[in-house]
């Protein structure tokens, strides 16, 4: 086995699926019975007419690892699709953060600029605090939470990853 096949990576793996019950909790059981660690979860239906979600999951694991993950949930039922973003080409990947932060004075103006060089949109407002909305790719909003945390970074909550392929190609 060479250093390259022991490389970790991180993989968006995006899933169609039938939109019943259970079928969420069938797709994080293979995850946890197997070990398999989920670093971002996302699901919502996508097509009303045949029932059908989609979950797009951030995980990371060796390639050889990543493609078992693939062909395990490719087995369940009803899954009727599954595809390795990241391995299939080119693809938009976003998530959302509301980002509250507690603050006065210069710190609270810093806060401000920070915000409009990141383009995050002040959704809520106080004397003492902001929440800030900001979208786009996740490293984009890690950087944003650190510079908030010297600011009075108070709470964030995330989305998680939503992706598509881009192009006219679908999953």
């Amino acid at each position: 086995m060479t250093m390259q096949d022991e490389t970790i990576v991180s993989a968006v793996i995006s899933i169609l699926v039938e939109n019943e019950s259970g079928v969420l909790a069938r797709v994080i059981g293979l995850f946890s019975g197997r070990g398999y660690n989920i670093e971002s979860l996302t699901v919502a239906p996508v097509e009303q007419s045949r029932h059908q979600s989609r979950i797009n999951i951030v995980t990371s694991g060796t390639p050889q690892v990543i493609e078992q993950i693939k062909a395990q949930v490719g087995r369940l039922v009803p899954v009727y699709r599954v595809a390795n973003l990241t391995q299939v080409g080119p693809h938009v990947a976003r998530e959302m953060a509301l980002v509250k932060v507690v603050s006065s004075g210069e710190a609270r103006t810093e806060a401000l600029r920070i915000a409009e060089a990141f383009r995050a949109r002040a959704v809520d407002t106080t004397a003492t605090s902001f929440v800030f909305e900001l979208t786009g790719a996740t490293d984009k909003l890690d950087s944003f939470i650190d510079l908030m945390r010297p600011l009075g970074l108070a709470e964030v909550s995330r989305t998680g990853v939503a992706a598509i392929i881009r192009g006219p190609r679908t999953i």
